[in-house]
């Protein structure tokens, strides 16, 4: 099995490049990856796993979707986990703090560059390497998922500069406070961290609603 389609698509799925409940046609994707149809399909069935992509019978794969309120229970256990999660990292004291530091380096640059497409997947590299640090076999499992879904609607490409600038910000605080093995900093920090992204994406989905109603070509369209 093949995993050029699977990594390049859910490197999409994680950028943002589509907009929850976008339809993911087995053809065009196939075209735009020059592959055929046959790797597009298991690519598609893996990011279904992944909790990435839902697929329907007759209706096809799409991007997944959930409700507001969905959303917002997502970013809730994020903020409970990860932070539990950065308090282990910074307490066992066993975190690639210069690796962290390149990571977190790179999100800068791709953003002052504009190339935020970019930011998701190093954004999840970085944490994921907080996740590993902690000691816990299961945590890191357990955040992949719900982290990859959240990521689906945070998508950095709609973030401010204001947004993205206080994330980075984030980024290299909780560097010192894991170096400085303080744990209730760093989760103190990463919980700060992760209900700033939710709040960005309360604001967002405030905005596309707004947006939405003022434009009478989009009613009845879901």
């Amino acid at each position: 099995m093949s995993e050029a389609p699977y990594a390049a698509l859910r490197e999409l799925l994680l950028a943002g490049t589509w907009q929850p409940h976008t339809p993911l046609r087995e053809e065009l994707l196939a075209s735009q990856l020059g592959t055929s149809r046959t790797p597009v399909r298991d690519a598609l069935r893996r990011l279904e796993a992944d909790g990435l992509v839902e697929i329907a019978p007759r209706r096809g794969a799409r991007v997944v979707g959930f409700s507001n309120e969905q959303v917002d229970s997502i970013f809730e256990l994020r903020a409970l986990l990860e932070g539990y999660a950065a308090r282990l990292a910074a307490e066992r004291g066993d975190v690639d703090v210069p690796a962290l530091r390149r990571l977190a380096q790179e999100m800068e640059r791709c953003a002052s560059s504009g190339e935020r497409g970019q930011i998701g997947a190093l954004n999840l590299e970085f944490h994921h390497a907080l996740h590993e640090a902690g000691g816990n076999v299961l945590l890191p499992r357990v955040l992949q998922s719900v982290i990859s879904v959240s990521l689906v609607h945070t998508a950095f490409m709609v973030y401010a500069d204001a947004e993205l600038a206080r994330s980075q910000g984030h980024h290299r605080e909780l560097i010192e406070a894991v170096e400085a093995g303080d744990g209730a900093w760093a989760e103190g920090v990463m919980v700060a961290h992760i209900r700033a992204a939710h709040e960005a994406v309360r604001q967002h989905r405030v905005a596309t609603q707004r947006d939405s109603a003022a434009d009478p070509t989009t009613k009845g369209m879901t």
